[in-house]
């Protein structure tokens, strides 16, 4: 009985890292893609919060391809007048993982 109870235990934090691991992951993505030298989860810095920029593109259909977009080739005017620049050190695959992770903040 004891060594079920210590299976079942470690399974249940082993689903529990599997199920956090990506998201840290695509903070470690942003950290390393230099995204958080002007952007935070929840507050303003040079540009919006990523919770910010999840509720504006909810429910958009084509808000993914947009984004992504923006973090390859850089914007103006939506969030302000501070540009985005283009992000040459981010490869298309790496912009679609932070555009998803960036969309799931709530």
């Amino acid at each position: 009985m004891k060594l079920k109870r210590t299976f079942l235990t470690i399974a249940s934090l082993a689903a529990g890292f599997a199920v956090c691991a990506p998201a840290m992951a695509d903070l470690q993505l942003a950290t390393a893609k230099n995204c958080m030298a002007c952007h935070a989860v929840d507050k303003k810095l040079v540009g919006p919060a990523y919770k910010e920029v999840a509720a504006k593109y909810a429910g958009q259909t084509d808000a993914a391809g947009k984004l992504e977009a923006k973090v390859l080739k850089g914007g103006a005017g939506v969030w302000g007048p501070v540009p985005m620049p283009a992000n040459a050190q981010v490869t298309p695959a790496e912009a679609r993982q932070l555009v998803a992770w960036i969309l799931a903040q709530k």
